[in-house]
């Protein structure tokens, strides 16, 4: 048997290989619950990512902080040195949102919902990285990652006794910033509140208040990374996401927790959209996203329920197959996000990096985030922005030139023919590593027949 499998894995590696030039691809399922969550294989000892153990924060039910399912909240902290010490990065995880009594409650089967699913330890890779050569300006801080649980971006406070939910995200919020501030956190020196995709907007509805429970001495910003969600109409006409969000909104009462300098224009959907939420943000906050988010495109622009007919799933699953009417319907996106950017990317304190790429969360990904390949703008990867920027050695306002112009793109396409499961088509770099990854496994499995 252990054969057969060693002999599959092989034969696997050599299909890719032959028949995948360029790309490689990996089912994750389903696409709109996963978001960086294939972190690739290693080649060797010394490019393996460091693992990084689950904390659950005990005490936190005491507070009402509780998963969906009721099980306390967790997160991942490796302690910075050096130079570093006294320095805190705190990353909110990302994962999408539940919008339905049914859609909660199947979330709660799952580590977005409880942490009786949650992985007991984590790669640290990309921003998180404790290598100075893969993360040059934060590998030595204090480096956090929260989890996901709630499905509302942390900002949830209600409950449903029928179903046995749970939606207490500002409280896991608070719960794991009084842990960490408890920890060290509350003698920093410089603080980096950041997050990626669900995590990336939770990092710009708390980003403030970030800032507000440290010191006043404390040099303190926020990174959203692919989390700049357009209230954008879908390609029936339809408004796909915002739907959706309007359903998080009431099910999970996250009117509580938006900002009222925002709701005494607008209701409370529309106040947990970014582009309605940026100009309230005091603290300086880096915006780092894909002008043709890959989760956007597939979710909000053209998801099944705006296509039935699919004609957009080839483009979908390749962006080179797109149509001239299907791209000019992509440019109108990325204008739109160019536009609603636009105040915001006039004042001092603020970063930008929009990159023409079909992408999603650059930041936790090693391939993304800073390697021999990364994506760049004007010869810039985003490990050098996103740091030049937080030291002010450098104004960041980069915005890429439109599709097809930029080819450092790492891009991130999918097959979607079915609901569960999608196909994920990764760069070039990422494909090598895997492959190589497939070789070290085969390589590990004992070679005996039984």
């Amino acid at each position: 048997m252990r054969m057969k499998v060693i002999l599959l894995l092989t034969q696997l590696a050599f299909v890719i290989i032959s028949a995948r030039s360029e790309t490689q691809t990996h089912n994750l399922s389903p696409l709109y619950i996963l978001e960086n969550d294939v972190v690739p294989a290693s080649t060797s000892p010394q490019t393996q990512p460091l693992m990084v153990p689950l904390t659950l924060i005990q005490g936190a039910s005491s507070k009402g902080a509780v998963c969906l399912d009721g099980t306390l909240p967790g997160y991942h902290l490796h302690h910075g040195s050096g130079s570093g010490a006294n320095s805190w990065l705190i990353q909110l995880e990302g994962g999408g949102w539940c919008n339905t009594i049914k859609s909660c409650v199947f979330r709660k089967t799952t580590r977005r919902g409880s942490s009786k699913y949650m992985e007991k330890k984590l790669p640290f890779t990309g921003l998180l990285s404790n290598k100075a050569e893969e993360n040059p300006d934060f590998f030595n801080w204090n480096r956090v990652k929260v989890r996901y649980c709630d499905g509302a971006s942390f900002s949830g406070d209600s409950q449903n006794e029928a179903a046995q939910l749970q939606f207490r995200g500002q409280k896991i919020w608070l719960a794991a910033m009084e842990e960490l501030l408890s920890k060290g956190m509350q003698n920093a020196n410089q603080a980096l509140l950041s997050g990626c995709s669900a995590g990336g907007l939770a990092s710009i509805l708390h980003c403030d208040e970030f800032r507000s429970l440290l010191p006043k001495s404390t040099k303190v910003k926020c990174l959203s990374d692919a989390g700049f969600f357009l209230d954008a109409t879908d390609v029936s006409g339809g408004h796909t996401l915002r739907n959706m969000f309007g359903g998080v909104v009431t099910l999970q009462e996250v009117q509580k927790n938006l900002p009222k300098s925002c709701l005494n224009h607008l209701d409370p959907t529309s106040c947990f959209f970014p582009q309605n939420l940026i100009d309230h943000v005091e603290t300086p906050l880096f915006l780092l996203n894909a002008a043709y988010d890959a989760w956007q495109v597939h979710e909000s622009l053209a998801p099944h329920s705006a296509d039935p007919h699919g004609s957009w799933s080839e483009c979908k699953s390749n962006h080179a197959k797109c149509n001239s009417s299907q791209i000019q319907f992509l440019q109108d996106f990325r204008n739109q996000m160019l536009n609603d950017v636009k105040g915001f990317s006039t004042t001092s304190q603020s970063g930008l990096f929009i990159n023409s790429c079909f992408a999603h969360c650059q930041s936790e990904r090693q391939d993304t985030w800073f390697a021999d390949d990364s994506p760049v703008i004007n010869k810039m990867p985003v490990a050098r922005a996103v740091g030049n920027w937080f030291f002010d050695r450098q104004a960041i306002k980069a915005i890429d030139c439109a599709y097809p112009c930029d080819n450092s793109c790492h891009n991130l396409d999918s097959n979607d023919d079915s609901d569960t499961t999608t196909t994920m088509i990764y760069s070039h770099s990422t494909r090598l590593t895997f492959i190589a990854g497939l070789f070290v496994l085969s390589a590990l499995l004992p070679i005996t027949c039984s």
